[in-house]
């Protein structure tokens, strides 16, 4: 005696009365429409993170740079007056610091950007630093973004 170990149904057979043929077109548009709001509402979380992250680039470069801007003035008894002269400061990509005042020996203010992020700015001031060299920085050694 031969015993068979494999059974097959086809697609269109009735089993008990019902047809199996696959999914309806409905079925499949009711899935599209899920994912699509699903991701309607990923899409701009996704984009506020992202703009989070390179105020946050830019916040931890104004920090490193206050950082090295005192580093250098203990060396040089002088605030470097361009970026160009802190040579061990490695900014993030598409960040942007400008020192906009370097005060004799008593305080500096500078600002930061980020490329994706046009119209937004970060500023910090330190000593004797003009505030209104590091807008939208309002108390010194403090990094303010708006």
């Amino acid at each position: 005696m031969e015993l068979s170990t494999t059974s097959s149904i086809d697609i269109g057979d009735n089993v008990k009365g019902v047809s199996y043929r696959g999914f309806t077109l409905i079925e499949l548009l009711i899935v599209v429409v899920v994912i699509g709001i699903l991701a309607a509402i990923a899409i701009p979380k996704f984009s506020t993170a992202r703009e989070k992250s390179y105020i946050a680039a830019v916040i931890s470069d104004l920090k490193t740079m206050a950082t090295q801007m005192e580093q250098y003035q203990a060396d040089n008894t002088v605030y470097p007056a361009s970026v160009a002269l802190l040579t061990d400061l490695t900014v993030s990509r598409g960040v942007n610091l400008t020192i906009n005042e370097a005060v004799v020996g008593t305080g500096w203010a500078a600002t930061g950007w980020h490329d994706a992020l046009p119209g937004q700015s970060c500023g910090i001031f330190y000593g004797n630093g003009d505030p209104s060299k590091a807008v939208p920085a309002t108390s010194a050694g403090t990094v303010i973004c708006q």
